[in-house]
């Protein structure tokens, strides 16, 4: 199965049709008066789309088990064809197309099994995806594009030369994904007066993103916070809380990180861990939905 271990969870929905169509006016008449001989085509139906649903992973193996939240079965008659439109909600890290088509099709077999000792013609058509919500494409018309960001590490081991930075060039390899260009790169020893300098420097460039990586530990040279949080604006306490709970679910350590969110005028500053992992995983975190601050802060998108 494809790894979705670095995903976030959100609400998925997906909406699917099956057309069923029939070839006598007599078996609609059945089914409205539920005179169908197997019973109540409708219900029943019903029972096997809900049962389908949540086999969809021992059916198909490369579909992730997941929790089913939500689904719901309509049925539209338009003459000879009877319409299947299936739903299908859960909050996780992946979408629920399949399941939703999956039902759908199950619904429509079960249809034609309870149809076919009345009638003979009874086709299955149109089995298709008709909507679906959530994960990141759901997001990328809120998200800024034509962005820079300015990556700069701060280690006294990597800046002497003693070791080599792996964590700011995994920072800049999500931040090109995300379609955002490197204004600059650069490594520094854990010095505040040099950390306040840099993020001066590029907020006076007018760069939008700055993201320092390294100094959010407790040791006694890891000042990035303390360096930075005299500087913003504002903090944004929410991307620093999704960045944490995002890595508690990986490493336990997570919560020891002192990670930094903030604004300095339309500048996002953030401070991340020096560590390759936990830098990785707190720009999974939050990349690229947090893009979208840049539309709100230069008033282009409230919504």
């Amino acid at each position: 199965m494809v790894d979705i271990t670095h995903k976030n969870t959100t609400l998925r929905t997906a909406i699917a049709q099956a057309v069923i169509k029939v070839s006598k006016p007599e078996t609609i008449t059945a089914i409205q008066n539920d005179m169908v001989p197997k019973g109540n085509i409708f219900a029943m139906s019903k029972a096997a789309g809900l049962l389908g649903v949540k086999r969809t992973p021992d059916i198909l193996p490369d579909c992730h088990p997941l929790p089913i939240e939500f689904t719901g079965i309509e049925y539209e008659i338009n003459g000879l064809e009877i319409t299947v439109l299936f739903t299908v909600k859960t909050i996780y890290k992946t979408g629920v197309e399949v399941e939703a088509m999956h039902g759908a099709s199950v619904v429509a077999l079960n249809m034609y099994d309870m149809l076919k000792p009345i009638d003979k013609g009874i086709e299955i058509h149109h089995i298709k995806l008709l909507n679906k919500k959530g994960g990141k494409s759901d997001y990328k018309n809120k998200i800024k594009t034509n962005l820079n960001a300015a990556v700069i590490v701060c280690s006294d081991t990597i800046s002497a030369g003693q070791k080599e930075d792996k964590a700011g060039k995994a920072i800049i390899e999500k931040l090109k994904a995300c379609g955002v260009s490197i204004a600059d790169y650069s490594i520094i020893p854990d010095e505040t007066e040099r950390i306040q300098e840099k993020a001066k420097t590029y907020q006076q460039q007018g760069t939008d993103l700055i993201i320092y990586t390294g100094g959010t530990g407790l040791s006694t040279r890891d000042v990035t916070p303390e360096a930075l949080i005299p500087l913003l604006d504002r903090r944004i306490l929410g991307i620093e809380e999704a960045i944490r709970n995002y890595g508690q679910g990986r490493t336990p350590y997570a919560m020891l990180s002192r990670s930094v969110a903030g604004t300095i005028k339309n500048s996002l500053i953030l401070a991340l861990p020096g560590s390759t992992n936990g830098a990785k995983e707190s720009m999974d975190a939050i990349f690229p939905s947090v893009l979208h601050i840049f539309g709100v802060l230069r008033g282009e998108r409230h919504d």
